[in-house]
């Protein structure tokens, strides 16, 4: 089923049970009247009317045994639970005075459920339906007598318009209670639908992305080759030279860093998970990540804590959760090239993963745009993908990344990452 159909089907769901709180009120309504004008001797059809509040109770129970067998609600589900409380409805009218009865306005009820939960011809339909029973109950009913009889005590009043009072009391709670989280749920699944649509963007983000990537791979195969066949040239022209060597050295290990980069493009795409089912140790997963950037900036010192308890959980290997770490340990570095932390906690559920930079902060401004793609608060130094990719990595997972202004200075860069669908299962 489409995502969209699915939360169109929970919103349904939930209008379903609301529905279903909302007759419990009806019945309970139409008891205590009921109970009100046997104690005030006025004669009632009581069969009849027993009979619909039982249905009543019986659409009620149909309603929850759909809804405990089922994880999916259709609107025609929810039409039909209206139709039958027009029905019963109409059926008690019928034996109660027809359109003189105070209550007649509970015809409203499944109108409104009905325009608020329903697609506009399921609505006009239930509309049409309300409006015809109440009109055949103008020329066919059974009369209650002394509905307009007055109340003894000091206090005369018509129990018509008693009723007419406390029908305006009932729909008014309704309306407020019911009708208004009915509204909300739907509010909630435009929310839902507008954070689908975002995701959807981000996809065609990340295709784009690929697309750029794939294309950038192969067209700087042929200059890091060069580069690779010069900077080994080099080595053998200052092989004298100590000095010379050791940056030559650090050169040649950026080129072949740079292929191993290119190289996983092609032959990882697609592949979030270890081939196989294999896996790695949490424990084992973090030191790689951290020595595979130390690797790639030996000049920075990175100060690592990692937690010494004894729960080490066996997790699929992704390569791009290591990339998401060693970008934001690149956002640091860049940030204050001498020095950075990392502090990684953990349980059996959730890894949390803490990395703070000595630099100059986030501003506000920095703050707002920080995540989008393309933005970069490194001038032109940055391409402004790390926290872009990285966010957008970790939500495959579930997970987040907050980035805060440290009280001492510098950013603190947090992932929270849950463990769920990283686990193997043994």
């Amino acid at each position: 089923m489409h995502h969209s159909q699915l939360n169109l089907s929970s919103a349904t769901r939930q209008n379903m049970q609301r529905l279903m709180m909302l007759r419990g009120v009806v019945i309970l309504c139409l008891v205590v009247v009921m109970v009100g004008l046997k104690q005030a001797s006025i004669p009632l059809h009581v069969l009849p009317l027993t009979i619909g509040l039982g249905i009543l109770c019986a659409l009620s129970v149909l309603a929850w045994w759909r809804l405990q067998s089922s994880a999916h609600t259709t609107q025609r589900e929810l039409l039909f639970q209206l139709m039958g409380d027009i029905a019963v409805f109409t059926l008690i009218f019928y034996f109660s005075g027809g359109y003189s009865n105070p209550f007649i306005w509970m015809f409203l009820i499944p109108i409104t459920v009905a325009a608020v939960a329903l697609r506009a011809v399921y609505a006009w339909l239930v509309a049409a339906l309300s409006i015809t029973s109440y009109t055949l109950l103008m020329f066919f009913h059974i009369p209650l007598s002394h509905l307009h009889m007055h109340m003894r005590g000091d206090t005369q009043l018509d129990i018509h318009l008693v009723g007419m009072w406390l029908g305006f009391v009932i729909s008014a709670i309704i309306v407020a209670i019911f009708i208004s989280r009915i509204g909300q749920n739907l509010r909630d699944y435009d929310k839902k639908m507008a954070e689908v649509r975002e995701k959807a963007l981000e996809s065609e983000r990340m295709l784009a992305l690929g697309t750029l990537a794939a294309s950038a791979a192969h067209e700087l195969g042929t200059p890091l080759a060069t580069m690779a066949v010069v900077s080994k040239e080099l080595a053998q022209e200052f092989s004298h030279q100590p000095e010379a060597l050791s940056q030559l050295d650090i050169m040649r290990t950026q080129i072949m860093r740079c292929k191993e980069i290119l190289s996983s493009i092609t032959q990882n795409a697609g592949k979030t998970r270890a081939d196989g089912g294999q896996g790695i140790l949490l424990r084992d997963f973090l030191e790689e990540a951290i020595q595979r950037w130390r690797d790639t900036r030996p000049a920075t010192e990175l100060v690592v804590a990692l937690a010494s308890h004894t729960v080490n959980p066996l997790i699929f290997s992704d390569r791009t959760l290591t990339q998401s770490i060693q970008n934001m340990l690149d956002n640091a570095a860049d940030e204050f090239a001498d020095r950075v932390l990392l502090n990684a906690h953990w349980n059996e559920k959730m890894i949390t993963i803490e990395i703070r930079d000595f630099g100059k902060g986030l501003s506000q401004e920095v703050k707002q745009q920080l995540g989008k793609p393309f933005f970069s608060s490194k001038n032109d130094e940055g391409m402004g993908l790390g926290v872009f990719l990285t966010q957008t990595t970790l939500a495959r997972y579930d997970g987040e990344l907050t980035l805060t202004n440290h009280p001492e200075g510098g950013v603190v860069s947090t992932i929270r990452l849950p463990l769920a669908k990283l686990i193997i299962s043994k």
